[in-house]
């Protein structure tokens, strides 16, 4: 079974995205911290992060999967609310493959799970 990793702490959002996993026979591991998400990634086909949360280290989490010579050609798909465009240049910045309103990344998601990169 195909994995992908959500480094959220929306439990709202992450619901939506297992559920919509769930259909494409997908696993959903979430990550709430960067040692989370390095247990996490191994093996998994891409990693959704929601860069809106304010308790999340999200900087810290694209740097270290980037550093990680195993994990740095994960797909990295970031999120965030249209109005904090500063998020999605400074994700770019950090190394996220793709960056996307969440009004977009919501309209891609089967999309983005069943193909496989970002």
């Amino acid at each position: 079974m195909a994995t992908v990793v959500a480094f959220m702490d929306d439990l709202l959002f992450l619901s939506r995205i297992r559920e919509a996993a769930k259909g494409a026979g997908i696993e959903v591991k979430s990550a709430r911290n960067v040692e989370q998400l390095r247990a996490a990634a191994p093996g998994a086909a891409k990693v959704f992060v929601d860069l809106d949360s304010s308790r999340l280290p999200t900087a810290e989490a694209l740097a270290a999967l980037k550093a990680d010579p195993a994990l740095a050609s994960l797909p990295v798909v970031g999120f965030f609310s249209h109005v904090h465009v500063e998020r999605a240049a400074a994700a770019r910045q950090a190394g996220a493959t793709r960056v996307l309103a969440r009004s977009a990344f919501v309209q891609e998601l089967p999309a983005l799970l069943a193909g496989p990169s970002a």
